[in-house]
């Protein structure tokens, strides 16, 4: 039987160990092959690759507009206090939590505040938000939704308890979250009030020709006229010849993990900052 692939060394190609044994010179090279592709400096303001290299000080400045820069000037990144090295550990520590990262454990494991472990991994799911910014999708697509907040405190009494999952004992503030995921590619969420607010934005994201998989809710229903679908009925079979939503599910199962195990409450005004960064870690594992 082959290995799973998150068995194999490809995937620990991000080692917090590693990080933390690079020294300030060596974080300093990570970061530029990083932001620069070769590691050559560009200028944040006018582009030019025409840059000179500071001996005594790790800036530039750009010979065409004559402005100085840093390795992090125009990033999340810039005006940093914390070392460079710190900076790589969180990152490694954000992105490797496939199921998230609290900040309380972020605040431990990098010996920060509190403060500074929430505004940093904040700008690090900005970050990866930002990329969703008219990503589309396309080839074998599964689309799926589930609804996340809103659940209401059950009474103490077990005969006073109602069933929170009916519509009507909800409290108006949970919010459906909708994916797009490639088989085996890229996965783009989004946040709607109700599942069927996200149908004509998939339409526009999901690139022309492509099948799309989904299950038997009706909201689904209008995107016959768009794609070749491919309908499961999960009453009846998980998966049935290829037709299946278990790429968009396991989505949902890490975004579950999040809620419940590491960060216990969503609210539905910061949903959209929490999915950014759980479609990253579920698109990279």
């Amino acid at each position: 039987m082959a290995q799973h692939f998150l068995l194999t060394a490809k995937a620990r190609t991000l080692s917090l160990a590693a990080v933390m044994r690079l020294t300030d010179d060596e974080a300093f090279e990570t970061f530029k092959q990083c932001r620069w592709e070769g590691g050559q400096p560009v200028c944040p303001k006018c582009g030019s690759d025409a840059v000179y290299t500071y001996a005594a000080r790790r800036i530039f400045k750009c010979k065409a507009c004559c402005r100085q820069f840093s390795i992090t000037s125009g990033t999340i990144f810039a005006s940093h206090k914390l070392a460079l090295r710190d900076y790589l550990a969180a990152i490694a520590l954000f992105v490797n939590g496939a199921k998230g990262v609290s900040m309380l454990q972020m605040s431990r494991d990098l010996n920060v505040q509190y403060k500074t472990a929430f505004v940093l991994c904040h700008k690090l799911r900005e970050a990866m938000g930002a990329e969703h910014n008219g990503a589309t999708v396309g080839g074998e697509v599964e689309i799926d939704g589930a609804y996340f907040g809103g659940s209401i405190r059950q009474e103490n009494k077990v005969s006073e308890r109602v069933d929170r999952r009916l519509r009507r004992h909800q409290t108006g503030k949970r919010r459906a979250v909708v994916v797009m995921r490639e088989r085996q590619g890229k996965t783009v969420p989004m946040v709607v009030h109700h599942e069927a607010d996200a149908v004509d934005e998939i339409a526009k994201r999901v690139e022309p020709h492509s099948v799309v998989f989904a299950d038997e809710a009706v909201v689904w229903d209008a995107l016959h006229a768009r794609f070749a679908m491919r309908r499961i009925n999960h009453s009846v079979a998980f998966s049935d010849d290829g037709a299946c939503t278990n790429q968009a599910e396991s989505y949902f199962s890490r975004l579950r993990r999040s809620e419940l195990g590491v960060h216990h409450h969503f609210s539905w005004r910061w949903l959209g900052g929490r999915i950014s960064a759980v479609s990253r870690m579920a698109s990279n594992t």
